[in-house]
């Protein structure tokens, strides 16, 4: 199969989802710690000098963009399409599930913590800042492209460049937000983990159900 059975995983989502619950009571709470480090942090990628590059502005806006939740969504469409012709239905399926149900859970996050926008953030980014829903989606639809598409390239070192390519991605991603305004980075950060979390339940689920779902004719020939 694409995603083993792991004894680890849930040793995984229970510490990553300690992490994340830890930083979203503190937030929700108002932390002045987390607060502080928030605006130390954002200083450092919203500095005069960054602003005077042109190509770097040109390129945070792009990522940006690219990133956008309604756009992840065409990603992992278009993975779909890609895995369902080469015959893993069932990993497209999965792939569609895991980004909607991580941009539910992260809309639900929203509203639990409530937490305002940086106070520069473009007319565009409106919505609670907590957590980047850029950030969370970049960061499944990467997992996505690891665990079920990477498998299918024959080349190892094309295998390699991608992950790294990846990797980069979601870094200069999770940057382009605080650039923009649109997050404080403890949203960014947040994100990652509440990804993480959500994948693992995902992964899961996928280990249970792939080899039942086998049974269901039209979807008997998929490759799991």
């Amino acid at each position: 199969m694409f995603i083993e059975r792991d004894s680890h995983r849930w040793r995984r989502f229970l510490l990553s989802g300690g992490f994340f619950l830890a930083l979203l009571l503190l937030i929700k709470y108002n932390s002045s710690v987390v607060t502080m480090m928030d605006a130390v942090l954002q200083s450092l990628f919203t500095s005069q000098r960054l602003e005077t590059m042109g190509w770097f502005h040109a390129l945070m806006t792009v990522l940006s963009f690219l990133a956008s939740p309604k756009l992840d969504l065409l990603w992992v469409l278009i993975i779909a399409i890609f895995l369902w012709l080469h015959r893993c239905q069932i990993p497209a399926l999965w792939a569609i599930g895991t980004i909607i149900g991580g941009d539910v859970l992260g809309t639900i996050v929203k509203h639990i913590v409530k937490r305002a926008r940086p106070a520069q953030h473009l007319a565009a980014d409106d919505g609670y800042s907590f957590p980047s829903g850029h950030t969370l989606g970049i960061f499944l639809v990467a997992a996505i492209i690891l665990l079920v598409v990477l498998p299918l390239v024959q080349r190892r070192s094309v295998r390699t460049i991608c992950q790294i390519l990846i990797v980069f991605v979601i870094f200069f991603v999770a940057i382009s937000r605080v650039y923009l305004y649109a997050h404080w980075p403890f949203d960014t950060i947040s994100a990652m983990l509440l990804a993480y979390v959500w994948l693992q339940v995902a992964e899961w689920l996928y280990v249970a159900w792939a080899p039942r779902l086998k049974r269901v004719s039209f979807l008997s020939s998929s490759n799991i």
